[in-house]
């Protein structure tokens, strides 16, 4: 009996640690859609681990590292009217252990030159106690 106590407490603790960890990388998400609604592509990329490490996968392809990522983006978008209104809607996320979450979705870009809209997928990491995206393709 004390077994099954025991059992069922940490079900429990690791229930709620899950539901923290996936507010916290929704709340990273929210975070980004409001700093590129403003135009600040520096603080949408707070997101992201900042490193030659990072991963992001595009129609440009496989490209390296935190600076890069953002210089792309400042090239693809620069100025408010290429980045439009962003929206994301999460479809699935997925603890894959203490460390490393996974999150699919559709994001929306609602554009006065034109929407345009994709997918991604998202790896976060748990790196210095705060979940950073390590790698993203988003197509």
């Amino acid at each position: 009996m004390k077994f099954s106590i025991i059992l069922l407490i940490l079900f429990n603790l690791s229930v709620q640690a899950q539901s923290t960890d996936e507010m916290a990388i929704r709340n990273i998400l929210s975070n980004q859609t409001e700093a590129w609604n403003e135009g600040d592509l520096t603080e949408f990329m707070s997101g992201y681990w900042k490193n030659d490490s990072l991963l992001f996968i595009g129609q440009r392809g496989v490209n390296r590292g935190w600076m890069t990522t953002l210089e792309n983006y400042k090239k693809g978008y620069p100025d408010k009217t290429a980045m439009g209104k962003l929206h994301f809607d999460i479809l699935h996320t997925k603890p894959l252990s203490e460390g490393y979450f996974f999150v699919v979705g559709k994001w929306h870009l609602e554009r006065s030159i034109g929407n345009l809209s994709g997918h991604f997928s998202l790896l976060f990491s748990k790196i210095d106690g705060q979940w950073k995206i390590i790698a993203d393709h988003s197509s």
